[in-house]
């Protein structure tokens, strides 16, 4: 395996790299043929929708396109995060091991949460993010910041994450429904290039997840697609029919 710093995205055997694949060509036929490179997503949902499910489904694209990807997390440790992968059969390891793969644990013990820190806190994810090789970077989830920090500071931060996008990065964020009010929500959404929202629905007594593609600038493919998925161990993610899902 080559070193990350002369990892070669632009392989042509590798996908196209116009698009950032989900690594699972079902799910990216139905998120108009995957998310478009250089562009601010936003995956929203309330708990236990599977947002986390689907940044690492997203990763594992990333990764085998050839990218270097960071994540911070504020859901993970870097072994929860590897072990977690593994049980979905996507087995980062490896990437992980090279550095083409970064984790970075937010939620540290003994660490004193004030809006002060966390304002500073964002910033420093902001210069970080803008001199790191890394071509894509989740943040999942964005939830715990909004507790502490002013609403005004987290709009400043999609904004800052708006100029990396246009300085070439790839930026996924995950945020929980509940935690902004609908004025901000609006003002998220109307930043970002592409939306995902997520939610879970009751099909033959058991419950499925939903994620509803409410948009995506510069699809190729009509959105608005609501795709409906289980998460099997050992498996991974797998598209249910609509007509089965269907509710």
């Amino acid at each position: 395996m080559a070193t990350s710093e002369t990892r070669d995205s632009t392989n042509p055997e590798l996908p196209d790299q116009t698009i950032l694949s989900t690594g699972n060509s079902e799910l990216d036929k139905k998120i108009a043929d995957g998310l478009p490179l250089q562009s601010l997503t936003l995956i929203e949902g309330e708990n236990d929708t599977g947002k986390s499910v689907l940044t690492q489904q997203i990763i594992w694209g990333a990764l085998k396109q050839g990218f270097n990807v960071d994540l911070f997390s504020t859901e993970n440790t870097s072994k929860s995060f590897l072990s977690q992968m593994e049980s979905m059969s996507l087995d980062i390891s490896d990437y992980f091991a090279w550095g083409y793969l970064r984790v970075f644990p937010m939620h540290v013990v003994g660490f004193e949460w004030t809006k002060e820190k966390m304002q500073g806190t964002l910033e420093r994810m902001i210069a970080y993010m803008e001199q790191s090789k890394a071509q894509v970077i989740v943040i999942d989830s964005l939830t715990l910041f909004t507790e502490y920090a002013k609403q005004d500071t987290v709009l400043t931060f999609f904004t800052n994450c708006k100029n990396l996008v246009d300085h070439g990065k790839t930026i996924l964020v995950t945020l929980h429904t509940y935690a902004f009010v609908e004025d901000s929500l609006v003002r998220i959404r109307s930043i970002c290039d592409a939306h995902l929202f997520m939610k879970k629905a009751l099909v033959g007594g058991k419950y499925v997840m939903m994620l509803e593609v409410v948009k995506v600038r510069g699809a190729r493919k009509t959105t608005g697609n609501i795709i409906s998925f289980e998460v099997h161990p050992g498996y991974g993610i797998k598209i249910i029919p609509v007509s089965v899902a269907k509710v």
